[in-house]
C-alpha cells in the first residue's frame, strides 16, 4: 500500500481578492476549501454572543500576512 504525500506546503494569508475587510475570511475560507460567507457569519456570532470573534478576528487582522503578489508576467498576474 502506498500513500501519496503531498509536497505542496498550505500557507493560511489573508486574501487580496475573496476581501471585505482585511481579507482574514477570505483567507480562512481559501485554507479549509470552504465558502468564507460561512467563516463571516461565524466571527459575526461569536462577536454578538460574547466579543470572542472581534477578537479573534483583530488578532487574525495582526497575525495572519497578507497574500504575496504572483509574480509580474505570470497568468494570474493582471
Amino acid at each position: 500500500m502506498e500513500v501519496e504525500v503531498s509536497s505542496e506546503i498550505r500557507r493560511l494569508y489573508r486574501s487580496r481578492s475573496e476581501r471585505m475587510l482585511g481579507g482574514v475570511c477570505g483567507g480562512l475560507g481559501v485554507y479549509f476549501t470552504i465558502d468564507p460567507t460561512l467563516i463571516r457569519v461565524l466571527f459575526i456570532v461569536l462577536a454578538l454572543a460574547s466579543g470572542a470573534g472581534l477578537i479573534g478576528y483583530l488578532l487574525l487582522l495582526i497575525i495572519v500576512p497578507i497574500e504575496p503578489l504572483p509574480p509580474p508576467g505570470s497568468p494570474t498576474a493582471s
